[in-house]
């Protein structure tokens, strides 16, 4: 088991805005997600979605409005959040420990990551995998592998950005619910890019919808 228990965190978004030139893409956004609640966001492309996990995780700014994670503002890259994309984004060099071991908090003990790795690799039922490098594996699996990356970071915020997208159906089901099983085991704040109605009600405790004002800029409304 892992040696540090993750510590699901509060997210708040006030009023937040974000334009790309002359083009509003989120205005006025307000969402307060309570510590170790699933929300999941749901909305047509081009709503922002995506957008609103890259500002919760700092890789981009809020035009206006603010963003705290545990009390504290974001500011640039956030090492309380680990993201999950729609592809797994692995190294295609490294084997999977490997590259799960990539997700560690910087100054891991050795010791304490290779234990943090197969902990990781075994919940996402990769134990036997390992030592396979990402072409060798299904995309499902390599998918499991970049969640596992993730939650080896023991953040307090879990960004999910359509992890499931590009997988088969079966596979989807599949890691719906591995998803819902490693959410219960971690307890981490989650937040879920879909746009699968279905999918938002297995995993999401609260569905929260982008929806366009007159000007094409997204809101939040609840599903």
């Amino acid at each position: 088991m892992m040696s540090t228990s993750l510590a699901p965190a509060r997210v708040s978004l006030r009023r937040v805005n974000r334009t790309f030139g002359t083009r509003a893409v989120l205005r006025d956004v307000d969402i307060e997600i309570e510590p170790g609640q699933v929300v999941a966001l749901l909305g047509p492309s081009g709503s922002g979605k995506s957008t609103l996990l890259r500002l919760v995780a700092g890789l981009d700014k809020p035009s206006a409005g603010r963003i705290e994670i545990a009390g504290k503002a974001v500011r640039g890259v956030d090492p309380r959040c680990a993201m999950v994309f729609q592809e797994p984004r692995l190294l295609p060099w490294r084997s999977l420990a490997a590259n799960v071991a990539f997700g560690l908090p910087p100054g891991t003990a050795r010791a304490k990551g290779t234990g943090e790795v197969q902990h990781w690799l075994n919940v996402v039922g990769l134990t036997e995998f390992g030592d396979h490098r990402p072409r060798q594996v299904s995309g499902g699996m390599a998918q499991r592998a970049g969640l596992a990356r993730a939650l080896a970071r023991r953040p307090s915020v879990l960004l999910l950005d359509e992890p499931l997208a590009a997988l088969d159906a079966l596979t989807r089901l599949r890691m719906q619910d591995l998803l819902d099983r490693v959410q219960h085991e971690a307890g981490t704040t989650t937040l879920l890019v879909t746009h699968d109605v279905d999918e938002a009600a297995i995993l999401a405790d609260r569905v929260l919808v982008l929806r366009a004002d007159p000007t094409g800029a997204a809101g939040i409304g609840a599903a």
